[in-house]
């Protein structure tokens, strides 16, 4: 690849990064519809006039939590400023089939062009709430939160946590770049959990102030070094039983927040939730979601 191209990339990659989640949102949209559109919508070019107007409602026709809506007014509006959009619903809202979750009205060529990137966002974010809903709901009589992971559809990542957010869960860090976890693999290549948390904890302090650490554990004598070194703000306890947990929160003692993660479904959800740790992180609330049915539907006026 030539160095000037590698520059191009690095530099897009960085600016996305500090962008916010507006601009991200922008950026998904602008190149979706571009990836979709091409060099023309030539369906819609060849058979229906430039300036005609026309109405169309979005349809839902499976049970769930409606989450997209806002996703799909940013849509429309990115292609035609001035379109009329009626919301019947909101993000959050119980959907049932054979209501409505809201009509626009606009140019034929508008609708017709941002018609699948609607649906495809809509269906997608639908059914990652309703799962998260499904968690969330048996955490309820709990103090421990949900989260989510980095488990996430490549360039889609904005609306998939989103869509977590809506259905009841909690956002863990957004990428590599607002939060420090170290790994198993960090460990291992660095040479061990001690030498890790220092390294990353000197990182810190001399580069990125403020910004927090946390650090994987994979048994209970993990869970008593990092106790013995210190300097970090989340512990997460990887791939233990709920038993093994309780141990482990005996020995932190508050000290530290503590997550729990690997193996938990809405199974045994409960369990782990039972024994006071503060966190869950699942990363099937996304990767396990099965997008929902909706349909939009030309209305003749």
């Amino acid at each position: 690849m030539p160095r000037i191209f590698r520059g191009f990339l690095f530099l897009f990659f960085l600016s996305f990064v500090v962008m916010d989640h507006k601009e991200q949102l922008y950026l998904l949209i602008k190149n979706a519809l571009a990836e979709d559109i091409g060099d023309g919508d030539h369906s819609t070019l060849s058979s229906i006039a430039t300036g005609a107007e026309g109405m169309a409602v979005l349809k839902i026709k499976e049970a769930g939590i409606l989450a997209g809506m806002e996703v799909a007014e940013a849509i429309f509006r990115y292609m035609q400023p001035d379109i009329v959009f009626t919301p019947f619903k909101k993000d959050g809202d119980v959907m049932q089939p054979g209501e409505k979750a809201f009509e626009v009205k606009a140019k034929v060529h508008t609708i017709l062009q941002c018609e699948r990137l609607v649906l495809n966002c809509m269906q997608r974010m639908s059914g990652i709430a309703t799962l998260t809903h499904e968690y969330a709901e048996k955490l309820k009589p709990y103090k421990t939160k949900l989260l989510d992971t980095r488990k996430t559809t490549p360039n889609f990542r904005l609306l998939e946590k989103e869509a977590v957010k809506i259905g009841g869960g909690v956002n863990h860090r957004f990428g590599l770049y607002d939060m420090i976890m170290l790994k198993d693999n960090h460990i291992d290549y660095c040479g061990g959990i001690e030498k890790a948390i220092l390294k990353a904890y000197e990182y810190v302090q001399s580069k990125k102030p403020g910004l927090k650490i946390e650090v994987e554990t994979r048994n209970i004598d993990d869970v008593k070094k990092v106790m013995a070194v210190g300097k970090v703000d989340r512990i997460m306890l990887d791939n233990f039983t709920p038993e093994q947990i309780t141990e482990a929160l005996k020995i932190t003692r508050g000290k530290y927040e503590t997550e729990a993660s690997g193996g938990i479904n809405l199974g045994n959800i409960e369990a782990y939730a039972a024994t006071g740790v503060d966190y869950i992180s699942s990363g099937a609330v996304i990767h396990q979601a099965r997008s929902l049915d909706l349909s939009l539907k030309a209305v003749i006026i």
